[in-house]
């Protein structure tokens, strides 16, 4: 599953749906479809994050060509 939507607009999608699921004036046909949309936003998001991640390992190599793997270290969340 490829898109051209970027991560950031995804992300921002997926926050306005989150939103309007959570009112309690919404439709249930209507949560429906915003629930399947933000599915397949999710399932984006998540193939963008792991491309990314492969980028970042291909960068990561030694001056001699080597491969030097190193974990990912995420920002530390308090």
């Amino acid at each position: 599953m490829t898109s051209s939507i970027t991560f950031e607009k995804a992300i921002k999608r997926l926050e306005e749906i989150v939103k309007e699921l959570e009112s309690s004036n919404i439709e249930i046909e209507k949560a429906l479809t915003i629930f399947e949309e933000g599915t397949k936003l999710s399932k984006i998001c998540a193939e963008k994050l792991l491309n990314i991640e492969k980028r970042i390992e291909i960068l990561k190599k030694g001056e001699k060509g080597e491969d030097i793997l190193e974990l990912f270290q995420g920002i530390d969340e308090e």
